[in-house]
């Protein structure tokens, strides 16, 4: 059975002989009351004070695990962009050694073409050394041809002396040379 401190309070005893002092009692009654109260009203602050902390608990738990599940969340996002950036990174890569690769073929390809340009060029160069050659040897032969024929206009009815024909065709064949030599080395001619 539970007793309330008013129960206390009011609380009355049948009377006997000899029996206590009934003030006594009443006051004493009076003051277990008033300590019985005390003690509710602490009693009953300490369970609000309990349910306030049980409700503060229950809002940490519930900042505690949602702080966990976005901990786990931004750990999920880190590792998935982590993962994208690197296959994004090997994409990258590989797209760029494909492109170096085609570059370097390129390269190498328009070396080739070079070469057989330089290659052209030399051949083209040497024919026409050798064709201008065989030409100016052609018009020698025909001028010391030409001359074995015909008189030197200069000296009618004379035959020239053979150190002056020396003479005329080292002159010719000294300005030939020289030509030749003049058209191989300039740069201007067409190959």
């Amino acid at each position: 059975m539970k007793i309330a401190p008013i129960d206390i309070a009011h609380k009355t005893f049948s009377r006997k002989m000899m029996g206590f002092d009934a003030n006594e009692v009443m006051t004493f009654l009076r003051e277990v009351a008033d300590e019985m109260e005390a003690l509710i009203r602490d009693r009953n602050q300490l369970k609000e004070h309990i349910r306030d902390k049980e409700v503060s608990i229950n809002e940490f738990r519930e900042r505690d695990e949602l702080l966990k599940q976005t901990i786990t969340t931004a750990t999920k996002m880190s590792e998935n962009l982590q993962k994208d950036a690197e296959r994004e990174a090997k994409i990258i890569i590989g797209d760029a050694e494909h492109k170096a690769e085609l570059i370097i073929a390129d390269a190498r390809d328009s070396l080739k073409k070079i070469y057989e340009e330089i290659s052209t060029l030399k051949r083209v160069r040497m024919q026409f050394e050798n064709n201008l050659k065989a030409l100016v040897q052609s018009h020698l032969t025909m001028l010391s041809q030409g001359r074995e024929v015909m008189p030197n206009p200069e000296v009618p009815n004379m035959e020239m002396s053979a150190s002056h024909q020396r003479t005329q065709e080292m002159d010719v064949k000294s300005k030939v040379h020289e030509a030749v030599n003049t058209a191989i080395k300039s740069p201007s001619i067409d190959l």
